[in-house]
């Protein structure tokens, strides 16, 4: 990092955290942007931005999915997400010709799990997974201090989960009756219960939750063996659920793995986010930093 000014974008399917700097103690400005149509929010994003006018490149970390392959005809472009009205938007064209600046773009979750990695809960650290439960889930994982990526970024927040209540639960994904987003996301809690994750007080409903959670880490525990897991996202903050998820993993894994991080020290292994809701956009300036 260097003293050149930076903007990051962390663009979720609720909100858009927008921030101008260099590193995170090094934040000129940030500001929150609700998420609603594509052209409306896109300009409120230009907006903020133009109000730097040395900007030196931006990087977004966005929802997805999103076309990361520089060859396609749609590089840069929000593909098949459940929110129908940002299907097909052209998120890096839209920033880049309305600031004229060098654009970054990965997933939300790679630029959370970046953040983490070089300046929260996971420094120091060669593996890390960063999952985030809000409107939709997913998962950023590195793997020996490299983003794990291959024909695309991964989509751990559509691996397959048993329904708890015997597909009496509809799915909110509009793709899979029983991934991990369909039946754990705040999305799926609104829809599941009638009313927004913040305002339910169904015991039943954490403890279910918790299990839906815990299925879907013990998914990345076994696929990736991070050395640290952090959790973050709106759900989150719901009081004792991370407690209840830790519980739940080690339910789960059933004394399968003798790995002390996931017995008696569980409490330093699934974690929060250090950065708090920052740890996206401090990943999103760590990508405008290095194009």
């Amino acid at each position: 990092m260097d003293d050149k000014l930076y903007g990051g974008i962390e663009a979720g399917g609720t909100k858009f955290i927008c921030a101008v700097g260099s590193a995170p103690d090094k934040i000129s400005e940030q500001i929150t942007l609700l998420t609603t149509s594509p052209s409306e929010t896109l300009e409120n994003v230009i907006s903020f931005f133009k109000k730097w006018p040395t900007l030196h490149s931006v990087g977004i970390a966005s929802f997805g999915p999103i076309d990361l392959d520089e060859k396609s005809a749609t590089y840069g472009f929000i593909t098949t997400t459940p929110k129908y009205d940002w299907q097909n938007v052209g998120l890096l064209n839209y920033i880049k010709s309305g600031l004229n600046v060098p654009v970054a773009l990965d997933t939300d979750v790679n630029g959370a799990v970046l953040g983490e990695h070089l300046y929260g809960s996971g420094r120091g650290l060669n593996g890390l997974a960063y999952m985030t439960v809000g409107t939709g889930i997913g998962v950023g994982s590195i793997v020996n201090n490299k983003l794990i990526k291959g024909l695309s970024h991964t989509e751990l927040g559509h691996t397959l989960v048993p329904n708890i209540k015997a597909n009496e639960e509809k799915s909110s994904c509009p793709y899979h009756s029983n991934c991990l987003e369909g039946l754990a996301s705040g999305t799926a809690l609104r829809q599941q219960w009638g009313i927004p994750a913040e305002d339910i007080n169904d015991s039943m409903a954490w403890e279910i939750e918790a299990k839906y959670l815990a299925y879907g880490l013990v998914n990345v525990i076994v696929a990736t063996m991070p050395k640290r897991i952090v959790i973050g996202g709106g759900v989150m903050n719901h009081e004792g659920l991370l407690e209840n998820v830790r519980r739940n993993v080690k339910l789960t894994l059933n004394g399968y793995l003798k790995l002390a991080e996931l017995t008696d020290q569980v409490d330093n292994y699934i974690i929060l986010p250090g950065l708090g809701e920052l740890s996206g956009v401090t990943g999103a300036i760590y990508l405008a930093a290095n194009l």
